[in-house]
Parts: structure tokens; sequence; C-alpha cells
């Protein structure tokens, strides 16, 4: 491919392997190797994993011309980096690393790279680290090889203006998953319940842990499909009594509709994104969240 200055820059996101933070955590890999064998796990699935990340990563870095502009980032720095709106992300790594970085962006092209298909199944992060130089020239010259997506996403917004952005889904619950209660709105009807926490989804989350309650209660309902501007919500263990119903136990959320949760919890209470429990938004007494269908889009790119 020709050197060209026309792209705009490349914003590379990755993370840390396991060996890495083994060894920041042991220090040097003969401490590492130990502290394995001691629990009868071998070193050799990370040193492989490892291999294969950096060699996902020269494959991408060789497919930049020399003087294209590029800076890499790790997950960590991703609440304190600055993307251009012309940004074009490319997150090297597992699927779960999209989700990660999608709410960080407003609308920047996004590619993903598997640098493990034996490990990773590559639902998000499709593309092979050997297809980066065709996806730099199909970013260039256009062409039939790649498309976009406009992935739909998730908002949680609270009644203070703290706002939540989710590709996968969102959680509203107690932090230890115990009983959390809750007021929950949806199509103007209203109840009060207890149970282990409310998940709405978008239609890429529909394949992972809405899928999973889904299959265990053997409901046959369709889900959202990624572009489809719709979501779908499912109360965890309602638990029926005197006091808390269980008749609002699922449904969905289209465009113009929202599904609100009014806590009733005095400690305790969490609203989190794409399962990252860390990063969460307080929801105790009379705080409210209101969720539905974010303006922002992933624009994701896929094999066409």
């Amino acid at each position: 491919m020709k050197k060209s200055l026309s792209l705009p820059r490349i914003v590379l996101v990755t993370r840390k392997t396991p060996l890495e933070l083994l060894l920041e955590q042991h220090g040097t890999l003969a401490q590492a190797r130990f502290y394995l064998q001691s629990r009868n796990q071998a070193m050799d699935a990370q040193e492989e994993n490892h291999e294969r990340f950096e060699t996902a990563m020269r494959d991408v870095l060789q497919a930049i011309p020399p003087d294209q502009r590029r800076v890499r980032i790790d997950r960590g720095d991703l609440d304190r980096f600055l993307f251009d709106p012309d940004d074009i992300v490319t997150v090297v790594g597992q699927d779960g690393l999209v989700p990660n970085t999608a709410k960080y962006l407003q609308g920047q092209l996004t590619i993903g790279v598997n640098p493990d298909a034996d490990r990773y199944d590559g639902v998000l992060c499709r593309h092979s680290s050997t297809a980066f130089a065709a996806l730099l020239d199909w970013l260039e010259g256009g062409g039939d090889d790649f498309a976009v997506e406009q992935r739909v996403m998730a908002q949680a917004l609270r009644e203070d203006g703290q706002r939540l952005l989710a590709l996968n889904e969102v959680f509203v619950g107690h932090r230890s998953h115990q009983s959390a209660r809750y007021r929950i709105q949806a199509s103007e009807r209203e109840e009060r319940q207890s149970s282990s926490g409310v998940i709405c989804a978008t239609g890429t989350g529909s394949t992972g842990w809405v899928r999973s309650i889904v299959e265990q209660r053997r409901l046959e309902i369709p889900l959202p499909t990624p572009e489809q501007p719709l979501l779908s919500w499912f109360v965890r263990e309602p638990f029926p009594s005197v006091y808390t119903g269980t008749e609002l136990d699922y449904g969905v959320v289209g465009p113009g509709q929202q599904l609100v949760l009014i806590s009733e919890m005095g400690a305790g209470g969490v609203i989190f994104a794409d399962g990252i429990e860390a990063d969460n938004v307080e929801f105790i007494d009379g705080q409210r969240v209101t969720i539905g269908i974010a303006q922002a889009r992933l624009n994701l790119v896929v094999p066409a």
C-alpha cells in the first residue's frame, strides 16, 4: 500500500496480557512460573497467548505506513484519553475490549482485531491481524470487502445527570447481588419488586448475559439484532410477597420509550454497564434511573 497522509490518526486500544499481569504482580518470569506451578498451572499457555498477541500487534503495526499518525493506549487509560472525531479506533484483543472502548466514542469508525482465534470468539473483533492492510486500503478507497454496522447502544441516566453508555447491557441492582428493592415503571405500568436485579440489553448484548437468562427461563421470544433500535429487559429472580410483585418480569424498550427504576435500597444499590462493576453509579433510596436507546452508535467495521 502506498504511503499516505490522507488517513486520520489510528488509535490502537489494547489491554495487558495475562503474562504481563503476572509479571507486574511477581516481578520476574521465574517467580511468575513458580507461582503458577504451585497452583498446578502451566506457564506455557500464558506464554503462547502473549506471543500470539505480540504477533498480531506486529502485523497491525507493519501494515500502517511509516508516516501515518498512530497512538497506542491501554484499556486503563480510556477514561483519560481524548479521541479526535476522525480517529480510526483499532481494538486488538478480546471481544470485551470493544464495549470497554465504545462508551468513550462519538461515532468514530471502530475495527476489532482478533489476535487469537483459538481462544476468542471474534464476535466483535471480526478481523485477523493479517487483514489490517486490506482494511487500510478500504478506508482510503472504499470497495465491497468491508462494511460498517451501526450498532445500537443503551443509555442509563440518573436524575442528577450521571450517565452510563452500554454496548451490551445495563445492570441495576445491589452491589453484592443480594436482593435489590425498587419500583419499576414500564409500558405505563408500575410495580414494586425485590429481585436479583434488572438487565437491559442491546442487540449486541443479546448474545451474552441476556441469552443465558432467556435460555435458563426457556422463553421463546425474539431478541433484537445489533442494529435494531430496541432494547430487551429482564428481571432476575423476582420474588413474590405481600409487598412485591413479579408481573413486570421482561419486556422491550423501543424508540422514544423508557424503562424507569426508582431505588428503595438504603445502601449498596448500583448501576453499571457492560459488566464493569468497578465503574458504577450509585443507586440508593429515592434515586431514579431512566434507561433507553442512546443517540450514540458504535460504527463497527465488519467483513462485507
